[in-house]
C-alpha cells in the first residue's frame, strides 16, 4: 500500500469521531424515487487522533443559480459547526473528501494550505468541468494529496474506494477502542440502502438461490473491518450490525 500521505506519530491512536451539522437541502422529487420531495442533511465529521484532527467533508458551496433553485440549500457555516465542537478552523490538520461535489467540498477553500486526501479519479473527474463548482477544487493554496486505491491516512485511519455514486468516491475507516466506525459520505444516500446491501450479501453467502439483489463489489473490503457503527452524508442514521 505504500506510505501514508500524512504520518502519525509512534503508537498514537483515535480519541473519538464527533458528526458536524453543516445544514440541509432539498432534493426533488425527480431525484427520490418517490412522490414528493425529501428534506436531507448535510453532515460532516471530526476524527480526534494523536496525530492531529481529520475533517471528513466540509459543507455546502455556494453554486450557480439554477443549483440554487434546485436544491434550496441552507447552510451552517464550518467555523460556527466547528466553534460548537470545541475547535477552530485552525486546528484542522488534514481534510478529507468523500467525493467533490459542491455539497461534500464547500468549505474546503477556508482550509487553504491543509492537505486534501482524494482519490485521484475524483479529482480528474472535477477538473474535467460541468461536475461541480469549480472554485471549490482549484483555489489559492489548495494542497491535494492524490491517492489510487486504498490508504492509511494515521494509526488506524483508513481511506478505502467505493465507486458507485461518482467513480472516485472514498470512505473512511476508524477503527477505535470501542469498535470501528465507517464514515461512508454518500456510498450511500441512507442507512436503510447500506442495510440492504448487508442483507443481499448475507443472502447471497447464506447460498439462497436467485434471484437476489446485488450488493456493491467494495462492501466485502469494509466488512473486514468488523465495523460497529456505519455513519452517513445525507442521513442522520446509523447502521449497527444485528448481531454480537
Amino acid at each position: 500500500m505504500g506510505d501514508p500521505p500524512v504520518r502519525g506519530v509512534a503508537r498514537s491512536v483515535v480519541r473519538g469521531v464527533r458528526r458536524l451539522d453543516l445544514g440541509y437541502f432539498v432534493r426533488p422529487a425527480s431525484e427520490t424515487g418517490g412522490a414528493g420531495p425529501r428534506v436531507e442533511p448535510v453532515l460532516a465529521y471530526l476524527v480526534r487522533h494523536d496525530a492531529g484532527l481529520l475533517l471528513f467533508d466540509t459543507g455546502i458551496g455556494a453554486a450557480d443559480p439554477e443549483t440554487e433553485a434546485h436544491y434550496r440549500p441552507r447552510r451552517r457555516s464550518l467555523e460556527a459547526a466547528l466553534a460548537a465542537a470545541g475547535h477552530r478552523l485552525a486546528d484542522v490538520s488534514v481534510v478529507v473528501n468523500c467525493h467533490l461535489h459542491f455539497d461534500h467540498c464547500g468549505g474546503n477553500p477556508l482550509l487553504s494550505g491543509r492537505p486534501v486526501l482524494v482519490q485521484a479519479t475524483e479529482l480528474a473527474l472535477a477538473r474535467a468541468g460541468g461536475y461541480t463548482v469549480d472554485a471549490l477544487i482549484d483555489f489559492p493554496g489548495v494542497a491535494y494529496e492524490e491517492l489510487s486505491g486504498e490508504a492509511e491516512v494515521w494509526p488506524g485511519v483508513h481511506l478505502v474506494p467505493t465507486p458507485g455514486h461518482t467513480a472516485g468516491h472514498q470512505s473512511l475507516v476508524v477503527e477505535q477502542r470501542d469498535g470501528t466506525v465507517i464514515l461512508a459520505g454518500q456510498a450511500r444516500d441512507c442507512a436503510s440502502e447500506f442495510a440492504s446491501d448487508q442483507l443481499a450479501r448475507r443472502a447471497a453467502l447464506d447460498g439462497v438461490g436467485a434471484p437476489l439483489p446485488g450488493h456493491p463489489p467494495w462492501l466485502e473490503r469494509l466488512d473486514a473491518f468488523g465495523p460497529r457503527r456505519v455513519m452517513f452524508a445525507h442521513d442522520g442514521s446509523v447502521w449497527e450490525p444485528s448481531g454480537p
